[in-house]
């Protein structure tokens, strides 16, 4: 098996600077935010995260290639880093603290590219989270003060908590009515979205949580995050992985039974 930990500290470190360069702009009067032609916002700390990111990864993996959600594509090769500067940009500009940075890198493989480290970085709620493939799932302050991630042992969907974003997505692609089910048949449900289910998943606070619409940056970090946290990360088709466009995260035991309701 391959050794991440030292791509695994360079995450950390890019996210020590990303989050320098998004704190500085957090709740800032004079932040300048554009509208995407997807109707999205993009914030100049949005830009400014990613171009350092981006610069940083050039001088210490200059062989690797690069996908960022404001810049696209850079380079080829097997390994590829796919940043997303501010997941949940919504809220950034807006001044809620739930949002972050995601980090990943991905490695081509016989079943494709796939996550093999991911970083999750939230300064203002002052969280962090991180794995590596084999290596865990930690939270904490550094990879020197960090807890073990494990996912909950939830087994019955009676007795689970399910995270999701809005109802919107669910219904512009004809799937509310099984998300509507789901949510009566689960013990609790609240709408953290974004980045923060899936770490929720991972931490074994949610047991399971899905999306209908996602990209690869606001996946990859996630996925890697979950699955070494001993859950289950797939697209709502129920492919391993953040590549289907859609995904569906779990304590691993109620997977199949989440599935079942969205696909409905």
């Amino acid at each position: 098996m391959a050794d991440y930990h030292d791509d695994l500290r360079l995450a950390h470190v890019l996210a020590d600077a990303a989050d320098a360069t998004t704190m500085e702009r957090f709740k800032a009067l004079d932040l300048k935010v554009e509208t995407k032609p997807d109707m999205t916002p993009v914030s100049e700390a949005d830009k400014a995260a990613e171009e350092l990111i981006r610069s940083s990864l050039q001088r210490a993996r200059p062989r690797d290639a690069v996908l960022g959600e404001e810049f696209g594509s850079q380079g080829s090769g097997p390994r590829r880093w796919v940043i997303d500067p501010i997941d949940g940009t919504k809220n950034y500009v807006r001044g809620v603290p739930v949002w972050a940075t995601l980090i990943a890198l991905m490695e081509r493989g016989e079943g494709g590219d796939r996550p093999v480290v991911g970083v999750v970085s939230a300064p203002a709620l002052g969280r962090r989270w991180w794995a590596a493939e084999g290596l865990g799932a930690y939270t904490g302050r550094s990879l020197s003060s960090a807890s073990r991630l494990r996912v909950s042992q939830v087994g019955k969907v009676s007795d689970a908590s399910f995270a999701y974003s809005s109802l919107s997505g669910w219904e512009e692609r004809g799937k509310l009515d099984g998300f509507l089910d789901l949510t009566r048949a689960c013990w609790r449900t609240r709408g953290y979205g974004d980045f923060w289910p899936y770490m929720l998943v991972a931490e074994g606070s949610v047991d399971i949580c899905a999306e209908p619409e996602l990209s690869l940056w606001d996946m990859a970090a996630n996925a890697v995050i979950v699955q070494e946290a001993g859950g289950r990360f797939t697209g709502l088709d129920g492919v391993p992985g953040p590549n289907s466009g859609d995904a569906a995260a779990s304590n691993g035991l109620l997977h199949g039974a989440m599935l079942d309701y969205l696909r409905s």
